[in-house]
């Protein structure tokens, strides 16, 4: 880390890098224990905000800044150390100081740094009463709590200082709130700050990307702010993202916090898997991008078929199901993924349905419709609805034939089959169809097919189903595919991502898998 240089006693910028660097700690990775030594660019900000006063009153000339830099490159650290100093030692009485969010969880992240950093001073520590979600500075009547969008129900605040980390995720009527209850109760304060540091996100309506193009029009003078501070370690939209000087512009802290290799292996992923594209973008090179995505390159996707899939060849191994019933009056789908345990290769055994209704309905596809079901891909079922009969039948072929584990399925439409499911002695599990739930075994696939590991044998519907998907991603990272967004029918990827998803639960619990009581 940076060499600590010494603190002038007048200058408040100084003051402010002291402070940090005598009382704050390292709490994670290799330099767990270890004082905080700034960087050359964490110095800077840091003098910059305390250090920029207005000559007449003495006081600090920025109110709101925006800081925006590319993950693991100490965000959190330095913001808890900059809540602390505007707690402890920034001569407020009765300051209130609040780590703020759009979830209580990411809001406790700067505010647990601050409290593990606490508990590693001694001289910080006999100053503090710490509580679950506050910090309590009784000499000067000061507190420190943590607030998040989602769980914000008043105004009524007064604060000093206010740390948002990832401000990009403070999205919607709740977000907005929460920012202007914050902002707008600074006024009885001498010389209040309000600091969000934060990756960029994809939502062009957020209060984020508004700051954001605020603070470019500050930066090259189209608007006249002083009081707004703006830095922004990031790629622009033009640049080629494919360029490792372009990384290093969004990671000050390269070989420091992050190392290129991280990056490198990052980098190779997005390669291979598109969605990953805008992940990387977005989180390692502080690009806006878009929020969603096309999903598999159909070339990868290719190179996974390897030989045609026989069930004969399957018959008696472990498997795992994935339902998806959209839509009672358009495809269906079963998928069953077979896990080989000792080469870590995944076999794909895909079944589809559909209505003679919805064959005639597509007239652009009819053609190719006949010809899957007449080579066995397809099975088409009379009148304007699947019949459920045709697949509780061949769930008792696959039963015989397999040693199925469970099925998961998406419990919108299917309570119907999967009770009968459930009363024949299956054990299925209803998987919910939200982001949290969907991008574990989404990035599984992914990742299967970055290895080369995902066997599906080329089966026409499932790859049609491939080119079609998109994803929709959240500020996190996380993706699930989006029926809404892609341009035709997923279900059977949809099915194929539940199955793994299934299989993953079976892994992770290590126990054995519950059946589902409806």
């Amino acid at each position: 880390m940076a060499t600590r240089r010494s603190a002038s006693k007048t200058d408040p910028g100084e003051q402010a890098i002291a402070f940090l660097e005598r009382h704050c700690t390292h709490i994670k990775g290799q330099w767990a224990g270890q004082p905080l030594r700034l960087e050359p660019w964490q110095r800077s900000i840091v003098s910059d905000l305390f250090g920029t006063v207005d000559r007449k009153s003495g006081l600090r000339r920025y109110r709101t800044a925006l800081i925006g830099v590319g993950r693991k490159n100490g965000k959190s650290l330095t913001a808890a150390g900059l809540a602390l100093k505007l707690l402890l030692a920034d001569k407020e009485p009765g300051a209130e100081v609040y780590s703020a969010a759009g979830d209580r969880e990411q809001a406790r992240i700067v505010f647990g740094t601050a409290k593990a950093m606490i508990d590693a001073d001694p001289a910080l520590s006999a100053r503090c009463k710490i509580y679950q979600n506050s910090i309590v500075v009784p000499k000067t009547q000061s507190v420190y709590k943590v607030l998040s969008a989602d769980g914000f129900r008043a105004h009524g605040l007064n604060p000093h200082g206010v740390v948002v980390d990832e401000l990009h995720v403070l999205a919607g009527a709740k977000g907005r709130d929460l920012w202007e209850a914050l902002t707008t109760g600074q006024g009885a304060r001498r010389q209040p700050l309000t600091l969000a540091i934060t990756t960029a996100g994809f939502d062009r309506q957020s209060i984020c990307y508004e700051l954001f193009d605020h603070g470019r029009k500050v930066e090259t003078r189209q608007v006249d702010d002083p009081a707004f501070y703006f830095r922004w370690f990031g790629a622009d939209e033009t640049d080629d993202w494919t360029a490792p000087e372009v990384w290093a512009e969004a990671n000050p802290n390269l070989g420091v916090s992050v190392s290129m290799d991280f990056l490198e292996n990052e980098f190779r992923q997005a390669q291979l898997i598109a969605a990953r594209q805008n992940t990387f973008r977005r989180l390692y090179l502080n690009q806006w991008t878009s929020a969603d995505v096309r999903w598999l390159d159909l070339g990868l996707w290719d190179s996974n078929a390897g030989m045609t899939v026989r069930e004969d060849d399957l018959a008696g191994r472990q498997c795992y199901g994935g339902l998806d019933l959209a839509s009672t009056s358009d495809f269906a789908a079963l998928v069953w993924v077979f896990p080989d345990e000792q080469t870590g290769q995944v076999t794909v055994l895909p079944r589809f349905w559909l209505p003679q209704a919805a064959v005639e309905r597509r007239s652009q596809m009819r053609h190719m419709l006949e010809v899957w079901q007449r080579e066995g891909w397809l099975t088409v079922t009379d009148g304007d609805v699947i019949d459920y009969d045709h697949i509780l039948a061949q769930f008792d072929r696959d039963a015989t034939m397999f040693d199925v584990v469970e099925v998961a399925f998406d419990p919108w439409n299917a309570g119907q089959l999967t009770q009968r499911l459930h009363e024949g002695g299956m054990t299925v599990w209803p998987c919910r169809q939200t982001i949290t739930a969907l991008t574990g075994p989404s990035k599984e696939l992914e990742r299967l097919l970055g290895e080369r590991q995902l066997r599906h044998g080329g089966n026409p519907i499932l790859r049609w189903m491939a080119d079609n998907v998109t994803v929709t991603s959240d500020s996190n990272g996380n993706i699930k595919p989006d029926r809404k967004k892609s341009t035709e029918k997923i279900d059977g990827i949809v099915a194929l991502v539940m199955a793994l998803a299934a299989e993953g639960r079976e892994r992770e619990t290590a126990v054995a898998p519950f059946a589902m009581h409806l």
